[in-house]
């Protein structure tokens, strides 16, 4: 029962993940004044794909993250243009797949310390939070050997420009995605009742 729950969950994760890598997040802005009955959408600048890895973590346990996020990989990298800018085994050379290598240790870490203990908003966004400074620490892990030994080419990206651009840039709207997604799966763990 417990394996069959996984992979289902494993199959929603990666679903998930792809549908997430090709769609913006947004946050709905009220006007101030109230006359003008106007509400603007603003972008994040992030999509929801770090939202799909953690609330999978949050939902499934970390055995289902890990495999929806290792059959993600293994997608991208041999069959289907799935990852943000295509895929196959050239995206290897690319800056960001660093981070899409984070994916699997941030979406265990995020599973295993969800299922700690029963479904508090804190916990949850504990896990959430650890997952989401996993992806960054391997993604910049990444960034800094590629540069040292020059993968992404001549080594004419500069590291500091590469480390602003995949994580301090993004960072404040993966953050925001991250708050959505501790809410989401509390509410969703408490209707499913484990």
């Amino acid at each position: 029962m417990k394996t069959s729950r996984e992979i289902l969950w494993a199959i929603v994760g990666l679903i998930l993940t792809i549908g997430g890598t090709f769609l913006e997040a947004h946050v709905a802005n009220p006007s101030a004044v109230w006359e003008n009955q106007d509400v603007k959408i603003l972008s994040l600048g992030v999509t929801y794909q770090i939202g799909a890895v953690l609330l999978v973590g949050c939902l499934g346990g970390k055995n289902a993250a890990v495999i929806s996020q290792i059959a993600y990989i293994v997608l991208g990298l041999t069959l289907l243009p799935i990852f943000s800018q295509g895929g196959g085994f050239g995206y290897l050379k690319e800056p960001t797949f660093g981070y899409l290598l984070g994916f699997i240790p941030g979406a265990w870490l995020c599973g295993n310390l969800a299922f700690k203990a029963a479904p508090k908003l804190e916990l949850l966004a504990f896990s959430c939070f650890s997952g989401l400074f996993t992806v960054h620490l391997v993604g910049l892990s990444y960034l800094i050997f590629s540069n040292i030994f020059t993968v992404f080419g001549s080594g004419s990206f500069p590291i500091l420009l590469a480390i602003k651009t995949y994580s301090i840039y993004p960072l404040p709207g993966q953050m925001a995605v991250v708050c959505a997604v501790t809410v989401i799966a509390y509410v969703l763990r408490s209707l499913m009742f484990y």
